[in-house]
């Protein structure tokens, strides 16, 4: 008889041992030799990532966060935040899934709230909406919209009376 022959002994061996698990089974943190690093999860249970975000330059603060927010298998939505701070200076986002952004919001003056968004709304590739909030006081102040989808802007809305230049004071 052979050393690696089995003997048929239980060495102790309990089949019903499983490890208690030490951090979260479904999130991977990939770390690079130049100290980027990608962290990807799956929140649902589905095989598909929820969530992924990018620290590119190792601080432990992602500058890309990709998510998914409207329900498909896909990553449909990116935050990008550039400084660092917290928060998003551009959110991109595919509504719809096809594979093209069809919202975008921006912080055009870097104070840490968005304050223009551009919407395609009936998914042919071209802006249709634009809302903008001027005053940042977290109300849309103007909606531009081109309500018959023929590339011209037609419809003006003022959401806020402190911004509407028609309003009377």
């Amino acid at each position: 008889m052979s050393e690696y022959e089995p003997t048929g002994e239980d060495y102790g061996h309990n089949d019903d041992y499983a490890p208690e698990p030490t951090h979260d089974e479904h999130v991977i943190v990939a770390q690079f030799t130049d100290g980027s690093q990608i962290g990807v999860a799956d929140y649902d249970h589905d095989g598909y990532a929820d969530i992924l975000a990018t620290d590119a330059d190792g601080d432990g603060r992602p500058e890309l966060v990709y998510t998914d927010e409207h329900g498909g298998p896909a990553l449909d939505t990116v935050y990008v935040d550039h400084n660092e701070d917290g928060n998003p200076e551009q959110v991109y986002a595919d509504t719809n899934e096809d594979g093209y952004v069809d919202a975008a919001a921006a912080d055009t003056d870097h104070d840490g709230a968005l304050d223009l968004a551009a919407f395609d709304r009936n998914f042919d590739g071209r802006v249709d909406q634009v809302q903008v909030d001027p005053d940042e006081d977290g109300n849309i102040d103007k909606t531009v919209t081109d309500t018959d989808f023929d590339g011209v802007f037609d419809e003006v809305h003022y959401g806020d009376h402190d911004t509407n230049p028609y309003a009377r004071a």
